[in-house]
């Protein structure tokens, strides 16, 4: 199977608890490489410049990347880090990402900040087969101390399969809360739509609703895990065809992302962590009908 991303590579500057670091990420590489740990084939449309350090890291591990290198330098992040809260900032950005026809089974569209234009955005959801929609990048306006924040945004969905949504990106798009806009999303054509509210996370399938809560923990760096969980998702429903293991195998990844402890990519968990977490939530997912 093939997954399409489509996405930004960043550098980001994570700072936690007064100390920084840096480090490579963006969901371009953490949706690739938990793709390609799942073993499913990686096609890349991105953009970074001569100073990203992952280049020969993508061709290691045999993740296809297209026409990447830009002559602006690779877009990077400023992140301040609190429990599972967060302050972002952005220092700089790369060129935009064109489209290229593509046969990808699935495809994954998860811009961080105007590297996908709509025309863009457009020609890429009506060319997948099953789409895959992390928003939060159509939503971000950044203010005068380049600090980004929400702002409500319509967007096309038409052939948007599945979508995921936080509380603030939820009521971005909608305009509403909680389940009402969850049903607002399904409204507009989406089959899947997943709200991730911290430790809970759902999925409205039809008129039920499917949940599973991760475990409390303390938490260190979280940048990537929802990414982790949108890759892992997009390559089971593609492998399994069932939504209920992708929810499961999806919030298992982001368990085992989470119980690493880890730094950066050093977090994408491999293929059997994330199934026997996977398999525990699938026997005690909760579900009610709305």
């Amino acid at each position: 199977m093939k997954v399409g991303i489509f996405s930004h590579c960043t550098i980001d500057t994570i700072v936690y608890e007064n100390e920084q670091y840096a480090a490579p990420g963006g969901p371009a590489s953490y949706c690739s490489l938990t793709a390609r740990k799942q073993k499913h084939d990686v096609n890349l449309y991105t953009k970074f410049g001569s100073n990203y350090p992952l280049e020969d890291f993508f061709k290691e591990n045999k993740i296809i990347t297209y026409d990447p290198i830009s002559t602006k330098n690779t877009t990077k992040f400023r992140i301040e880090l609190n429990d599972s809260d967060r302050k972002l900032f952005v220092e700089n950005m790369c060129e935009e990402i064109t489209f290229l026809e593509n046969e990808n089974d699935g495809t994954i569209i998860s811009p961080i900040f105007n590297e996908i234009s709509l025309d863009t955005y457009k020609k890429i959801k009506n060319n997948g087969n099953f789409v895959f929609l992390d928003p939060q990048g159509f939503l971000r306006k950044k203010n005068s101390y380049n600090e980004i924040f929400l702002k409500h945004t319509s967007l096309d969905l038409e052939n948007i399969n599945a979508i995921k949504t936080n509380p603030d990106e939820l009521y971005a798009l909608t305009g509403l809360s909680g389940n009402d806009g969850i049903k607002q999303l399904q409204k507009l054509g989406i089959e899947y739509v997943i709200y991730t509210n911290k430790q809970e996370i759902s999925l409205l399938v039809k008129d039920k609703l499917y949940t599973i809560f991760l475990p409390k923990m303390t938490l260190t760096d979280t940048t990537g895990v929802g990414d982790i969980f949108c890759s892992t998702f997009v390559c089971t429903m593609l492998k399994e065809k069932d939504f209920l293991w992708a929810l499961s195998f999806a919030g298992g990844a982001a368990q085992s992302a989470l119980e690493s402890k880890a730094f950066g990519l050093d977090k994408v968990p491999e293929k059997n962590e994330l199934e026997s977490n996977g398999s525990y939530f699938y026997n005690i997912v909760e579900f009610k009908q709305i």
